[in-house]
């Protein structure tokens, strides 16, 4: 093997011991630092990244993670695709635009609206759940409601 090739694949080996299980504490700070990483490489290339969080977490095994890289809008922000099509159609579904990543319980469990779908007619919304990001797919009707339910009164009483 050439020397250049061999100290490549040095420095992917693990220089520590693999830990016997992963926590969710260990999978958060791979994340962080993933992250991190990845930012300072699109950075050297004009780009920007936004961590797209973990999923498909199996603390014996594994977990994926998701980043996106895109060009960044002027004002340094990047372009969720996502929300651009939930703020156009959201309307149409009884929603607000401004809706798009507002939280919303059922009663045992908490969701974030990530985006819609107008090609599925009954269940056009998707969600995650909060804990663990999985997706889910609601009625407009249903978010509407409970939207709706979540909102508190906080006016003063007199």
């Amino acid at each position: 093997m050439r020397p250049s090739k061999q100290l490549s694949l040095e420095l992917l080996l693990p220089t520590t011991k693999p830990p016997r299980n992963l926590t969710p504490g260990l999978c958060q700070r791979l994340q962080r630092d993933m992250l991190e990483a990845c930012r300072s490489v699109a950075a050297r290339h004009g780009l920007t990244v936004d961590a797209k969080g973990l999923t498909n977490m199996d603390l014996r095994w594994g977990f994926e993670l998701a980043f996106r890289v895109s060009i960044p809008l002027p004002d340094g922000r990047t372009l969720d695709p996502e929300q651009i099509r939930f703020e156009a159609l959201a309307e149409a579904f009884g929603l607000s635009p401004g809706d798009f990543g507002r939280e919303f319980s059922t009663g045992r469990e908490t969701f974030r609206i990530t985006g819609i779908d107008p090609r599925r007619p009954k269940y056009p919304i998707s969600a995650e759940r909060i804990p663990d990001r999985q997706g889910f797919k609601f009625t407009a009707e249903q978010v509407a409601l409970l939207l709706e339910a979540g909102i508190k009164d906080v006016t003063p009483r007199e």
